[in-house]
């Protein structure tokens, strides 16, 4: 039987707030704590359930307090998870920002490798509930078109990178090469975040693989098959939990 809702009430978008003078800090202090508690919980919702599936009054069980104190901060379900798609969001950006910067570009491709997927790995694998919020049907649209923007924009820069190994290599095979680095990460992905600890790292370093055996020939990394091969043996050899196993 569909869980009883407690009607949402009409509210604006912006938690209530007393107007004039500002609130005294202690008073925001714990406002934000409890926005920080209530999108904690709506994240572990959305993951479990899906957001077609959450409510507000799961939310607010989740996180131990009452619809009418989740009603004080945020008006439906729609404003909660436009405000946690958001700071996942920045938090997607600013991750990605710092694997892709620039100091990486003068590493030997295998630790440019680590360099740049490690981050995107562990923050997919702490934060499972940003796939929930950008890949699940019903979502609002607001958080879509702001991953797609975001998308966009990764794939530009890394057409930007190959095109600084590959200075006279036309644009349609820029994007072609962007475009497959990017699905070869995102169905590595899927594994990952389907597994824990020791079988992680092991998939992780699977598919650093085949993005190492895919982009040598590329970048200019010769013998391809010598250099994956001496690659793939120094990984053994160090095979262990990575720092993010859990």
């Amino acid at each position: 039987m569909p869980e009883p809702t407690t009607p949402e009430p009409a509210a604006t978008t912006e938690p209530a707030a007393t107007t004039g003078a500002a609130k005294p800090r202690r008073r925001q202090a714990r406002g934000e704590r409890r926005i920080a508690q209530l999108l904690d919980a709506a994240a572990n919702v959305f993951c479990t359930t899906g957001y077609t599936a959450a409510s507000t009054n799961a939310i607010a069980r989740e996180a131990g307090v009452s619809p009418g104190t989740l009603y004080q901060f945020f008006p439906n379900k729609e404003a909660i998870a436009v405000e946690l798609g958001g700071r996942l969001l920045q938090q997607w950006r600013e991750s990605h920002g710092a694997a892709l910067t620039a100091a990486n570009l003068d590493l030997p491709l295998d630790q440019l490798l680590d360099a740049v997927l490690d981050p995107l790995f562990a923050f997919n694998h702490e934060n499972p509930a940003f796939a929930a919020l950008v890949h699940g049907p019903d979502v609002p649209g607001q958080i879509t078109q702001e991953f797609d923007a975001l998308h966009a924009v990764l794939l530009t820069r890394i057409e930007q990178i190959v095109a600084s190994f590959l200075p006279d290599a036309p644009p349609a095979e820029l994007s072609r090469v962007a475009t497959m680095i990017f699905a070869i990460f995102k169905a590595g992905l899927d594994l990952v975040l389907a597994h824990e600890g020791e079988e992680r790292q092991a998939y992780i370093d699977e598919i650093k693989k085949v993005m190492f055996r895919y982009l040598a020939p590329i970048v200019g990394v010769c013998p391809a098959e010598e250099q994956a091969e001496e690659w793939t043996k120094e990984q053994q050899r160090n095979a262990r939990p990575g720092p993010h196993a859990r």
